[in-house]
C-alpha cells in the first residue's frame, strides 16, 4: 500500500533530522492519509494546501520542475538506484538558488548562513 510506504519512508528520512525540520507541507494525495503518524514520529507540524492551489506549494513546485531535470515525467523510480537519487538530491541541495541570495538550500538549512536573506522586502532570518 502506497499510503503506509510513503509515511516509513518520510519518517526513515526526516527522523535524523528531528527537531530541525518544524513543519511538513503536503498536499491532498492520499499518499499523506497517514500524516500524524509522520508528524508525531518527527515531531513536526502537518499542514495541507487547498485543492488546485498550486500557488502554496511553490518550493514543492519549483523542486519538482528542477528534478524533472533529473528524472523526466514517466521515470519508473524503482528503477532508480540509491547512488543516482542520492547524486541528484545533493546537486539540488548543494545548487545556489537565486530566491536564496545564492546561497545553497544546504548553506540555509545547516546554518552555513548566518545573514538575513532579502525576500522582496522582507528579511528570512537563518
Amino acid at each position: 500500500m502506497l499510503t503506509g510506504l510513503t509515511a516509513d519512508a518520510m519518517i526513515r528520512l526526516l527522523r535524523p533530522l528531528r527537531g530541525a525540520v518544524k513543519t511538513l507541507t503536503l498536499d491532498n494525495g492520499s499518499e499523506f492519509a497517514e500524516h500524524r503518524r509522520i508528524g508525531k514520529a518527527v515531531t513536526a507540524s502537518t499542514y495541507f494546501c487547498d485543492p488546485y492551489r498550486s500557488s502554496q506549494r511553490g518550493t514543492n513546485e519549483n523542486t519538482n520542475g528542477l528534478i524533472r531535470q533529473y528524472f523526466p515525467k514517466g521515470t519508473d523510480f524503482r528503477k532508480v538506484t540509491k547512488s543516482q537519487l542520492r547524486r541528484v538530491v545533493d546537486k539540488l541541495n548543494n545548487r545556489p538558488r537565486k530566491r536564496l541570495g545564492y546561497h545553497t538550500p544546504a548553506e540555509i538549512f545547516w546554518g552555513e548562513y548566518s545573514g538575513a536573506l532579502e525576500t522582496g522586502g522582507a528579511a528570512l532570518i537563518t
